[in-house]
């Protein structure tokens, strides 16, 4: 059985040599919807000089207006707000819609990428048009059962969450399975692993500190190696790991 380091020695051999296309594909990944990433925000900020309302995606304004507090400002705010509502409505599902695709995508890139079987390739983020029902189902119902239990207390809704973890990469190998079947195997899968992968994630708290000093531009290159060493991960509990040891060269065929 591998332990963290293991998983993170074989992120960092499968990295060797692809550190390039591992940061660009990550950063598209992010922009895209398909990791952890602020989707669309309406915020309504009042301040001495008066208000505005920004639209905001993954913390970067889009657009606003605002200005002092009077009879006229307030009008245009209060008309330019639904106006953004709306934007924001429409944004938000295209953003849901396209992030869980290339989600499933970026799954496959990492799983190619520990594999040393081929190079992985950028296109692959965006060869999973063709099941966007099934990769929307199953971005859906994983967040909706993750609130359900999360309703029971923050503990049940955590442990939901790692139970689901592996959907993605079951759903990256096998297409034509349904959502449900995808995290029925991942909640087997899991048992007995959830701990094991809060304890890979924990083993990152350094390199998440480090880049915060960074002012968050270390997560170019610590998503890869998160998001590496996640797909050793499944290969371990899903019992299809080629036969390839934490040190071993990278293939550049």
């Amino acid at each position: 059985m591998k332990y963290a380091a293991d998983f993170r020695q074989i992120a960092r051999d499968s990295l060797r040599g692809r550190w390039a296309i591992a940061v660009i594909a990550g950063l598209l990944a992010v922009l895209l919807g398909a990791i952890s990433a602020n989707g669309p925000e309406i915020k309504l900020n009042f301040n001495d000089s008066g208000a505005d309302v920004v639209l905001a995606i993954g913390d970067q304004t889009i657009y606003s207006i605002g200005g002092e507090l009077n009879s006229n400002v307030t009008g245009h705010i209060v008309d330019a707000a639904a106006y953004i509502v709306l934007a924001a409505i429409v944004i938000a599902v295209l953003f849901f819609l396209l992030g869980s695709i290339i989600e499933i995508g970026y799954a496959k890139f990492n799983l190619d990428l520990v594999d040393r079987q081929k190079e992985p390739e950028l296109g692959t983020l965006f060869g999973y048009f063709t099941y966007w029902k099934t990769t929307v189902a199953a971005k859906f119902l994983q967040g909706l059962y993750v609130f359900m239990w999360s309703l029971l207390f923050i503990i049940p809704g955590i442990i939901a969450g790692y139970s689901y973890a592996m959907t993605s990469y079951i759903l990256a190998e096998n297409p034509e399975l349904t959502a449900s079947e995808a995290i029925e195997m991942s909640k087997q899968m899991m048992t007995g692993n959830r701990w094991r992968l809060f304890c890979l994630q924990l083993s990152f708290i350094g390199w998440d500190l480090l880049c915060a000093l960074t002012l968050g531009i270390g997560n170019l290159w610590l998503t890869p190696y998160k998001q590496a060493a996640t797909a050793a991960f499944y290969r371990e509990v899903s019992g299809t790991e080629h036969i390839i040891t934490p040190g071993e060269p990278v293939s550049m065929d």
